[in-house]
């Protein structure tokens, strides 16, 4: 069987013990062995995040559309693989698992293009030749706990829009 471990700044580390993910619709179906994170997990996470925000914030919105562009091609691109995987997780219809793929594909592509789309606004101000500018900047590094029932598309949502604005992500 074999073993899934956390993806921290590039590197894969294993936590103390193990968890099995078995599909709920056949008990004998274990699809892996997965790390249980801890604290120096989440602190090795973060720390990573932090590291990786000032390049990833001040970077162009065209190196950020190109890397939600081509994530969002590979996930289209495994739909079925994905949908097959995701109906064993959650004990889901396939047609819902890659359904949900296609999903998390195409929130990805979406957000390449609103990377191309940032703007501020100009507003008029109450006081005479006086202009209000309104800019969006990214926050920093954003953590995320998502529900297991949908963990492809849910995510998406969350992380295509905190990468597309400048944003660094902990999931």
């Amino acid at each position: 069987m074999q073993n899934f471990d956390n993806l921290i700044a590039g590197e894969w580390r294993a936590g103390a013990s193990y968890s099995p993910n078995v599909n709920p619709s056949n008990l004998a179906d274990v699809l892996g062995q997965y790390t249980q994170g801890d604290a120096t997990h989440v602190d090795a996470a973060v720390a990573a995040a932090t590291a990786a925000f000032p390049a990833w914030a001040t970077g162009s919105i065209q190196a950020r559309s190109d890397a939600l562009d081509k994530i969002g091609t590979e996930i289209l691109a495994r739909k079925e693989e994905l949908g097959t995987l995701l109906a064993r997780e959650e004990g889901k219809t396939k047609a819902e698992g890659i359904g949900e793929a296609t999903r998390a594909g195409q929130i990805f592509k979406f957000f390449a293009g609103e990377c191309l789309r940032l703007s501020g606004e100009v507003l008029p101000s109450v006081r005479p030749n006086i202009g209000v500018e309104i800019t969006r900047e990214p926050v920093g590094v954003v953590g995320l706990i998502t529900p297991w029932n949908f963990p492809i598309a849910i995510p998406a949502w969350k992380i295509a829009p905190a990468l597309a604005f400048g944003n660094c992500v902990v999931l």
